[in-house]
C-alpha cells in the first residue's frame, strides 16, 4: 500500500486523484466511480466530491490501494 500526503484536514476525493497523479481530469474520476472501482474504507465510492481524511484509505480496482496521511 502507498501513501497519499496531504497538508489539509480533508480533501475532495477528485482532488485527491488529481494532485496525486492516479487520474488526470475530474472527469476520469467521474467515469471510475461509475464503473464502482473506487471504494473508500472498504465502501465502494459513490460521488465526486467525497470528503476523504487522513488515515482513510482508497482502493481503485486494477490500479492500487493508498493510504491517506497528513503532512
Amino acid at each position: 500500500m502507498e501513501e497519499i500526503t496531504i497538508n489539509t484536514t480533508t480533501i475532495n476525493l477528485d482532488q485527491l486523484l488529481k494532485w496525486a497523479g492516479i487520474a488526470e481530469t475530474g472527469g476520469q474520476v467521474k467515469i471510475m466511480i461509475d464503473e464502482g472501482i473506487i471504494t473508500l474504507n472498504n465502501v465502494t465510492v459513490t460521488e465526486r466530491r467525497k470528503k476523504i481524511h487522513p488515515g482513510d484509505i482508497i482502493e481503485i480496482e486494477g490500479l492500487g490501494k493508498w493510504q491517506v496521511t497528513k503532512e
